[in-house]
């Protein structure tokens, strides 16, 4: 099975991902009568597919109501090539949200952080969120908004260095909390992020149960996963892959990070 028949599997899964919703009900006491969080992700032309599946999965889990959001109804192509369908336009989204997310992805996430649009929606919305998120390179975008001024975030190991730019504190961490403020690593940082949040709108044992449920435990063949354990020459050969676009990244952090001065 190819990569992007895999993927597109996955995309299939978080969309259906209601269908444990009943049985979730029943596993806990009450739960037909508790609140839906609202839920909105944001969906980007050039977004990384896996850096919004797994989050989706958890947000559906966690018996959310759940918006993908972007400028118009047109689908967006991700990174794969496999298309996703916003359900809510920026002007629809109105009212708190119990969590923003914005995924990453970094060509999209350039164009992103000089679209007006884009960081007026992020901007609205973030004011009164209950919960602002982020994986992989969407903690960029929420910088470009300003919404990571004074905060300690995280990122893709590779391009994470840009958040001072935007007036964010760097934690090289998978998962970073500060006050209202979640930030994932990359890409697949983003199931662990979502099970966070799940915990937070849920409570532990759910989010527990969400973990069993996707039977994630997790054990990679290779310990090669952040740059510490992949080593020099690895380091080495995924950094001639990214540095092109990290060095377009720096001169637009550096023009949005002037703004925001």
């Amino acid at each position: 099975m190819d990569r992007r028949t895999v993927m597109a599997q996955l995309a299939a899964l978080a969309a259906g991902a209601g269908q444990f919703l009943p049985g979730a009900a029943q596993a806990h006491p009450g739960a037909e009568t508790l609140a839906r969080p609202r839920v909105a992700m944001l969906v980007h032309p050039k977004m990384v597919l896996l850096d919004h599946v797994p989050a989706h999965t958890a947000f559906a889990l966690a018996m959310c109501d759940i918006d993908l959001v972007w400028k118009a109804y047109e689908p967006v192509t991700t990174d794969l090539g496999v298309t996703v369908s916003p359900t809510r336009t920026f002007e629809e989204v109105s009212g708190p949200l119990d969590v923003l997310y914005v995924p990453g992805g970094l060509g999209g996430t350039m164009a992103c952080m000089e679209d007006e649009a884009v960081i007026g929606f992020l901007q609205r919305a973030g004011k009164t969120a209950g919960l602002v998120t982020s994986v992989c390179t969407g903690s960029l975008l929420l910088g470009a908004a300003g919404l990571l001024k004074g905060y300690r975030a995280t990122g893709h190991w590779h391009s994470c260095e840009l958040l001072p730019l935007l007036g964010a504190t760097l934690e090289r961490e998978r998962i970073v909390v500060d006050r209202n403020r979640i930030t994932g690593g990359g890409v697949t940082a983003g199931l662990d992020f979502g099970l966070e949040v799940a915990s937070r709108l849920r409570g532990e044992e759910w989010a527990k149960s969400i973990q069993l449920v996707l039977e994630y435990a997790p054990r990679p063949p290779f310990e090669a996963g952040t740059p510490v354990g992949a080593g020099p020459g690895v380091v080495g050969l995924a950094d001639r892959m990214l540095r092109p676009q990290l060095e377009k990244a720096r001169a637009v952090a550096e023009r949005v990070g002037r703004g925001l001065a």
